[in-house]
């Protein structure tokens, strides 16, 4: 009998069709085959890479390394959702979100690390991101060149090498390579600047957003900008349209419009919103406490979400980009953050605003969380 991870990955007809591509899985269905089919997967990749910290021999880098895997798998488990895109390449999109996932978030914690705020250490750290993302790049670069540890047993070169390979098997990376290290670019400015000493950050982010504005959207403020940089879901969008053989300019143009700023400031400000006692508490910066109200928070994030509604309804099979924009509001509007702070009445407004399947996928994230399942 074939387990439900064989039953995604070998879906009955099409390996005689000889097709390299696949219909994403409806959202129906979607759930599901995450539940038992991808979300096992990517625990089997994490354990893997526990598994390469054994040769790490510097205790700073390992604590952040095992940290990021641990309190951070989330957002691998999450962003593997792209999986369901094209269940035939499950195999390649999986193992490669989690690689490129994990040296985000592996770097990240090395930036927060207390005190440290050598702006020449983030680049170079950052460059392993770029590299991960280039076919072209050897990524054989020492990337803790500044930084004030080293020994990490070839764990980040190995992520790197690992993203780099898989990125070979999507047979229209080459399509889509060139705006994919543009918003990987853009991601790293972001992680550099906002980590800098707190006396200079606020400046840089700003001088840093002029010197882009022109670019995009004229209405957004900087730190809606900033959040956009900071979400990994228009590479994961790309790399799963990677996957179809005829992927063009013209598709890859409209989910670029469509993520960015739309549907990834929508995920980050999210994510700082329900954030915002637990930043301020530490003393973190948030890009939502930026906002001068709470009914223009309410007001932006409700943009952000029909925007972003609006935009993926024009990209081929919008209802799987649906089911993302939807599994946004979902995932973050259904944590117990949300009640703690009082948030309710702007939960309310969006999940309204959404529609009735947003509805439907929060109440489910809600039962799933009372389960422990997320």
């Amino acid at each position: 009998m074939k387990t439900d991870q064989q039953n995604i990955l070998h879906l009955p007809g099409l390996e005689e069709a000889n097709h390299e591509e696949a219909r994403p899985v409806l959202p129906s269905t979607s759930l599901r085959r995450f539940l038992t089919a991808v979300l096992p997967q990517v625990s089997r990749e994490l354990k893997r890479w526990h598994r390469q910290l054994e040769g790490c021999s510097d205790w700073t880098l390992l604590v952040q390394a095992t940290s990021s895997l641990q309190h951070k798998r989330f957002h691998a488990q999450g962003g593997s959702f792209y999986a369901l895109y094209n269940p035939l390449y499950a195999k390649t999109l999986v193992p490669l979100i989690v690689a490129v996932q994990t040296i985000s978030d592996y770097l990240d914690n090395l930036c927060d690390r207390g005190g440290i705020y050598h702006e020449a250490a983030f680049r170079c750290l950052h460059r392993s991101f770029l590299d991960a993302l280039s076919l072209e790049s050897n990524g054989n670069g020492d990337y803790y060149t500044f930084y004030t540890a080293r020994n990490d047993g070839g764990y980040l070169q190995a992520l790197v090498e690992e993203s780099r390979r898989r990125l070979q098997e999507l047979p229209s990376y080459p399509a889509v390579q060139e705006e994919v290290v543009r918003l990987a670019s853009l991601y790293c400015d972001l992680q550099v600047n906002k980590h800098l000493d707190p006396a200079i950050r606020l400046a840089r982010l700003k001088k840093w957003f002029k010197e882009k504005a022109s670019v995009f959207h004229p209405s957004i403020y900087w730190w809606e900008f900033s959040a956009a940089c900071g979400s990994t879901l228009a590479i994961f969008a790309l790399m799963a349209a990677a996957t179809r053989p005829r992927t063009g300019k013209k598709e890859v143009k409209a989910i670029v419009e469509a993520y960015f700023p739309w549907v990834c400031g929508l995920h980050i400000l999210l994510d700082y919103f329900i954030d915002q006692a637990e930043d301020a508490r530490e003393g973190d910066f948030n890009f939502v406490a930026c906002y001068p109200s709470p009914e223009e928070t309410r007001r932006r994030l409700a943009l952000f979400l029909q925007q972003s509604l609006k935009k993926v309804s024009r990209l081929p099979h919008p209802g799987f980009h649906r089911a993302i924009v939807h599994g946004l509001l979902a995932v973050y509007l259904s944590d117990g953050k949300v009640k703690a702070q009082g948030l309710q009445q702007t939960a309310r407004f969006l999940l309204s605003q959404a529609g009735a399947e947003a509805r439907t996928m929060f109440r489910l994230c809600q039962v799933l969380r009372k389960i422990r399942l997320l």
